[in-house]
């Protein structure tokens, strides 16, 4: 017998847990996401979310209200009768008559191995701390930011040169897999939550923009993880002196220098130690493998060299 499910979500993280629950025979009675938002050149264009994109394609009506937290939002969500609301990356808060609503209540599914990492980016965050591994679980959400006791997880290893990214994707087709799972539990009545533990919770607040320029003086580990963990978006960058101008340079892909960092290449930081875009970093060096010219595409560091000529000696700020 299918579950009766709302479905909450945004961003293309969520498409792959809305497909799969609908794919798996649930009836989804309603998608909430966030409102369409302002695009194009001259921001006029207002587009819908992944999420909403979706839903319309499934058939399923969409709600896109800016809060939950109205007697009319909240009676509107009630009268749905839904069994359990199925949350991944929405962006609003839940309120408790919200939480209250879904006879089974409300499961969502969170990138990383809790308590680790709860809030806003815990993909980037994990990769910026240098973490080996990470992984996606489903939580039954109570009124804490992600607080609420686990029922299943899945750990993702992290490579050492792997990009927020990609690690995006992994998690992203492993969370829908995972939810399915989860619902399939808990119709059968076999769902288990445990309580997460009380140590070791750290948060991933959201990565702002004054922290994503490259600071050359920290250790190569630290700037290659800065770089892997902000690529594609929002993206790591420095200037560069190209053409005799001061010029923003995003920085996409990099790996250690020569002896993974640990007292190779040793030079002032932010000086290029050789033609293949190695730099040095306060301790150790990093090699740059993609970036980016302000209003160019990505290219490797050797096509990028073709057409900018940063040479030995020169320096990255």
């Amino acid at each position: 017998m299918a579950l009766r499910v709302i479905f909450m979500g945004t961003p293309d993280f969520s498409v792959p847990t809305l497909s799969a629950i609908a794919d798996a025979g649930h009836e989804i009675v309603a998608v909430y996401t966030q409102p369409p938002r302002a695009a194009g050149r001259r921001g006029l264009e207002l587009t819908p979310s992944p999420v909403q994109r979706e839903a319309e394609r499934l058939g399923v009506p969409v709600h896109v209200p800016t809060s939950l937290k109205s007697h009319e939002a909240e009676t509107q969500f009630k009268a749905l009768n839904a069994d359990v609301a199925v949350v991944v990356a929405y962006g609003l808060l839940l309120p408790k008559p919200v939480l209250d609503a879904p006879h089974l209540g409300c499961l969502n599914g969170h990138a990383s191995l809790l308590p680790r990492w709860r809030g806003a980016a815990p993909i980037q965050r994990a990769i910026m701390a240098g973490d080996s591994e990470t992984g996606v679980m489903v939580m039954r959400m109570e009124e804490g930011l992600d607080t609420g006791p686990v029922a299943i997880g899945e750990t993702v290893a992290i490579g050492p040169d792997m990009t927020a990214g990609e690690l995006h994707d992994t998690l992203m087709a492993g969370c829908a897999n995972l939810m399915v799972e989860a619902l399939a539990r808990l119709e059968a009545g076999s769902l288990v939550f445990t309580p997460q533990p009380e140590q070791g919770t750290i948060y991933a607040k959201k990565v702002e923009k004054t922290e994503t320029r490259v600071d050359w003086r920290l250790q190569a580990s630290a700037v290659h993880n800065h770089i892997r963990g902000l690529s594609p978006f929002p993206g790591a960058w420095c200037e560069a002196e190209i053409g005799g101008r001061a010029e923003r340079l995003k920085l996409l892909r990099s790996t250690l220098g020569e002896g993974r960092g640990l007292g190779e290449g040793r030079g002032e930081p932010g000086g290029i130690l050789d033609d293949q875009l190695t730099v040095a970093c306060g301790s150790g060096a990093v090699r740059l493998v993609e970036v980016q010219r302000a209003g160019s595409r990505p290219v490797s560091a050797s096509e990028f060299l073709r057409g900018a000529r940063l040479e030995k000696g020169m320096k990255l700020s």
